[in-house]
């Protein structure tokens, strides 16, 4: 168990926000700034990408089919007859130097996606914000403050939203009601120091275990219900950026990896920097809800 799998040579600028598509058996994720998403089949080994003409933050599957995204220009429909982008809403049609960044869809079936500031150069305060997205089409912005909006997902019981700032170094955990939507009560469930990488994209377990990715710190960090490390596993690239999980069983967790800050060298010496990995573990994932809308 735990044995880290060389999956795909796809070699992803900045890899992101894998999904499990139950009905399919397949694993959808992106590639922010090729402007670009993915569909791999595990058991054909097969893989298409998908250029969307612009950056995707995060994607999720949609009931009524296709897939609904958050992108550099709001929330959109991707529609698999078409290959065609349908916007829907711009929130931060005012702040074009920001981008959505990571997010995921509830219990419910509302889609929370997050921003950030894609130009750090010029932004000095926290400008993301976090925004949900509900069935009906209205947007709600639910957070705001964030430097870096990041892994998002849920308890088991739904009882609890984690949510990542990653310039912050923190796991947020929140009081989640799943009937309205509502948060409350944000307290640091984990804080991470700099040596040990920065959190990014996160996915929870049947046994509300905290699967967190380490940007900068080659490995993912299991963290049990009280905010323990239970266990770390190491990988053969620095930027991990994300991770969900897949599979028959939902026991094989899929990680995504992006080589975008790597310098010359660094890439040189990290050949699988941007590919996407696979680890067989022994606990089980949550079946990824869709967007109802």
């Amino acid at each position: 168990m735990n044995q880290v799998e060389h999956v795909l040579t796809v070699q992803n600028k900045l890899g992101e926000g894998p999904v499990w598509s139950a009905e399919e058996q397949a694993l959808y994720w992106v590639d922010i700034e090729n402007n670009s998403f993915f569909r791999y089949f595990p058991t054909t080994s097969k893989y298409e990408s998908f250029d969307v003409g612009v950056p995707i933050g995060v994607l999720a599957l949609r009931a009524a089919g296709g897939l609904v995204m958050a992108t550099k220009n709001g929330f959109a429909f991707w529609d698999p007859k078409t290959q065609a982008l349908q916007f829907l809403a711009n929130p931060e049609a005012d702040k074009p130097h920001t981008r959505f960044n990571d997010g995921a869809v509830d219990s419910q079936g509302r889609f929370w996606a997050g921003t950030m500031c894609g130009l750090p150069e010029i932004c000095s305060a926290p400008e993301g914000s976090l925004y949900r997205l509900d069935p009906d089409g209205s947007v709600s912005i639910m957070e705001t403050g964030i430097f870096i909006a990041n892994g998002i997902d849920w308890s088991p019981d739904t009882k609890i939203m984690y949510f990542t700032d990653s310039t912050r170094h923190v796991i947020y955990a929140y009081d989640f009601d799943p009937a309205t939507g509502a948060i409350a009560n944000r307290r640091p469930f984990i804080s991470t120091p700099d040596e040990i990488g920065v959190p990014d994209g996160l996915t929870v377990d049947s046994e509300c275990c905290i699967w967190s990715a380490r940007w900068g710190g080659w490995k993912i960090t299991r963290y049990d219900p009280t905010g323990k490390v239970e266990r770390e596993i190491q990988l053969p690239v620095q930027c991990p950026t994300s991770c969900a999980f897949g599979g028959a069983n939902l026991d094989e967790l899929y990680i995504t990896s992006a080589w975008n800050e790597l310098t010359v060298e660094q890439k040189k010496n990290q050949p699988y920097a941007g590919d996407l990995f696979r680890v067989k573990t022994d606990t089980k994932g949550l079946v990824s809800p869709k967007f109802a809308g």
